[in-house]
């Protein structure tokens, strides 16, 4: 398991390119036939993806989690961004359609992958107590519709573990769908210092890409993102993004405050 460490605002407003995709680019997930962690300093949090292909994989606990199984003390999220496949905690199987989510909660001990096509997407956080395993599926989410056409931010988001839907004890997760023909997302930015945040972009194509903002308001990088790439953004930094062509993103976050709205504008006047 790789270990990212914490960059703090001083640092990051000296780092070069390649400096700072080391440090807040993941681009080593959805390896087929291999589980992917990484392990941030940033919540405690790990990010990974599990690809089973032809073969069953199982969560392993690495030695960085000192634990005997990787949920001993953790709760973890799941998002299908493959095709179908079953997710099995402690024998009991779970089938998951496309962009389907799942949370596993504290104490689950065997967790498994399977089917050829499926590309789990992993976040997982440091939990103090135990909520139920729990399916959501895509059509059984609420959607919420946000941005128009001429802002060229027309997007859905879908809320999978938030308070008002499957309950946990730090993690938030969802994803945001943009429309044909619009790019940005997350504009106006802002920055949520009450917890901080993991950005997965995926149905991104082969010719198009991502241009990540992040950073303090006033002192503003950008990284450029390929298909299932994610970005680590921590509580100082903004995160939002504008593409070459429509995407979609999951967002999920970890941190002492779930509320979905908490958050510090950040003007686009303010930005630099």
């Amino acid at each position: 398991m790789q270990t990212r460490l914490t960059v703090d605002p001083v640092r990051y407003a000296r780092m070069t390119t390649d400096e700072l995709r080391a440090a807040f680019l993941v681009d080593t997930l959805f390896v087929p036939g291999r589980v992917e962690l990484l392990y941030c300093e940033v919540e405690r949090a790990v990010v990974g993806s599990a690809v089973p292909s032809e073969a069953t994989l199982a969560l392993p606990a690495p030695a960085e989690l000192r634990a005997d199984f990787f949920c001993q003390r953790r709760e973890l999220g799941i998002l299908n961004i493959g095709s179908s496949g079953t997710v099995t905690v402690d024998g009991n199987p779970f089938p998951m359609a496309n962009r389907d989510c799942l949370y596993i909660g504290r104490g689950a001990r065997d967790v498994r992958f399977e089917g050829n096509g499926a590309a789990f997407y992993l976040i997982s956080y440091p939990a103090h107590t135990t909520y139920p395993t729990t399916l959501a599926r895509q059509r059984d989410a609420e959607p919420a519709r946000l941005g128009s056409d001429a802002e060229a931010n027309k997007r859905t988001i879908y809320k999978y573990i938030h308070p008002g839907g499957v309950k946990s004890c730090q993690l938030v997760m969802g994803y945001t769908q943009l429309e044909a023909g619009s790019v940005w997302n997350t504009m106006p930015p802002h920055t949520h210092p009450r917890r901080s945040e993991v950005y997965l972009y995926f149905d991104v194509s082969d010719n198009a890409r991502v241009f990540h903002i992040m950073g303090a308001p006033q002192e503003t990088r950008h990284l450029v993102v390929a298909n299932r790439q994610a970005v680590i953004s921590p509580l100082w930094s903004v995160h939002c993004a504008c593409g070459t062509s429509n995407y979609a993103f999951c967002w999920a976050m970890g941190g002492e405050n779930q509320e979905f709205a908490d958050m510090d504008p950040a003007p686009l006047a303010a930005l630099k």
